[in-house]
């Protein structure tokens, strides 16, 4: 992880409409076990300041804009990590009447999770992997232009 960063990294992560087991998860990064923060991971609550959207669950009607609001809150260049099927694809919801599906139906997304509920082991590496996306962005704008997302 080292090679990509520069600075630690700042994590802002959204729950959409899930079942919350991909938020205990996410919450067990930053546990003792798994302790993300050594790795200079700092989750935060401001978008402002964050490099990384953490987003867990599906999107909906009610909280496609939020999603959004959040996603153009955040600095360039940024990454998107879709945390759990349902932020993958919708998941277990997909055929709800108000779910529209995954995170990539309103967002780019640069790097997906699978699992119900996703490891933390999964969870620590997207975001690593992420941050290689991070730098590519980075480089891409010292160059004078940002690349699409990658999809993973």
């Amino acid at each position: 992880m080292s090679a990509y960063v520069t600075k630690s990294p700042w994590v802002v992560h959204y729950d959409g409409s899930s079942c919350n087991g991909c938020d205990i998860e996410v919450l067990a990064c930053l546990m003792p076990t798994y302790d993300v923060e050594r790795f200079g991971i700092i989750n935060c609550g401001n978008p402002k300041h964050a490099d990384v959207f953490l987003v867990t669950g599906s999107v909906n009607e009610q909280n496609k804009d939020i999603v959004k609001q959040i996603y153009d809150q955040m600095p360039e260049p940024k990454v998107v990590v879709a945390v759990g099927i349902c932020a993958c694809s919708g998941g277990i919801f997909k055929d709800c009447y108000n779910v529209l599906g995954g995170v990539d139906q309103v967002i780019p997304v640069d790097a997906y999770v699978p699992g119900c509920a996703a490891r933390p082991e999964a969870i620590i590496d997207a975001v690593v992997k992420g941050l290689g996306v991070l730098q590519a962005k980075k480089d891409a704008m010292a160059k004078g232009g940002l690349p699409a997302p990658a999809a993973e």
